[in-house]
């Protein structure tokens, strides 16, 4: 579609906007190594460049930016995967060396970890509860009136609530409520739990818990499954450092898309697996149409546990980008599996 010239000089615009912010003229073009083409000649391809929906001219007389679709182009045709350098390598490898007991602990730092290493907003969701059992169950006493039950899962993911504890009830008889669900409770999958506790624990709890129907409804709610993925964020301030952030009405869209949850997860789960690159427009969301998202899942023995991204402006660096997401969510499968053996 494109000629050679074209395509050099549209990575070369693209390159030197990722790294400047500044729109790009036809004369920083020619002034680079190996290029051997006029200034004019350049302008030319540019204006072709530009008619063909390639580049942008922000402002008349101006140099010339990358459209949506020349960002899809240099993605998909010219750029070029960095190799990740050796101190950020060592980083990675340090933090997946160091011992964390649970799950939530390690997508919590592979999060700061990412955003801390490319100043950008990372996004990261851990596996879905429905692949999740549980462990082991436990009930410590508040007061006369409520308790709080802790879930322990198989990936060590710790789940505090507090139930209602009926009146009357003798607080000695906790400990058989929380013996009778760990036999039959445990290695049960969180999103089974609520219909096992009402179909086949409940008529043992009635034989030897007094207030059953009582205490079995606050059991019911305190082991409801939670279909939700898991989000974690971190360095969504970074996106106050970038130059295309500037307005404020600009980044309050972001944050605030950043907030809804369920938004966030709709972006994440409708992906196909693998790294995927959705640049400005061609993500669902109006609130970033300004952005990037970068993906790349992890999984194990072919099946999806989560999924690892960062948002940042679509002038972001695509080359380090995907290298650095491909190093991570294998090192990210490879460490999550060690919980599910």
């Amino acid at each position: 579609m494109l000629t050679e010239r074209q395509r050099m000089i549209l990575n070369a615009i693209v390159d030197d906007y990722i790294r400047s912010a500044e729109p790009v003229g036809s004369r920083s073009i020619s002034k680079r190594g190996g290029v051997g083409f006029s200034p004019a000649t350049i302008r030319n391809e540019m204006a072709d460049l530009e008619e063909l929906g390639f580049l942008e001219q922000p402002h008349t007389s101006a140099g010339r930016i990358p459209s949506t679709k020349g960002y899809r182009y240099y993605v998909d045709h010219l750029v070029k995967l960095e190799e990740v350098n050796e101190g950020d390598l060592l980083r990675v490898r340090s933090f997946f060396a160091k011992k964390m007991n649970q799950m939530e602990q390690i997508i919590q730092h592979a999060a700061m970890i990412l955003s801390n290493m490319t100043n950008y907003t990372s996004i990261v969701l851990g596996p879905e509860t429905f692949d999740n059992s549980l462990r082991a169950f436990q009930l410590v006493p508040l007061n006369d009136s409520s308790a709080v039950a802790i879930i322990v899962t198989n990936t060590g993911h710790v789940e505090n609530r507090t139930i209602s504890i009926p009146p009357d009830f003798d607080m000695s008889e906790l400990e058989k409520v929380v013996n009778i669900l760990n036999t039959k409770l445990a290695g049960v999958p969180l999103h089974r739990l609520q219909s096992k506790l009402f179909s086949e624990v409940g008529e043992e709890l009635g034989r030897y818990v007094d207030h059953c129907e009582m205490i079995m409804d606050s059991l019911g709610k305190a082991l409801s499954s939670e279909s939700e993925h898991r989000v974690f964020l971190s360095g969504a301030s970074n996106m106050l450092t970038q130059p295309e952030f500037k307005d404020v009405d600009k980044v309050k869209t972001i944050m605030d898309w950043l907030d809804e949850t369920p938004v966030l997860m709709k972006a994440f789960t409708s992906l196909p697996s693998g790294i995927q690159v959705r640049i400005g427009s061609e993500n669902d969301h109006d609130a970033i149409h300004t952005c990037s998202l970068i993906t790349a899942s992890y999984s194990i023995d072919g099946k999806s546990l989560g999924t690892i991204g960062l948002l940042g402006p679509t002038r972001m660096d695509y080359g380090k980008v995907i290298s650095l997401l491909d190093v991570l969510s294998k090192d990210m499968a490879v460490l999550l599996g060690r919980w599910y053996k």
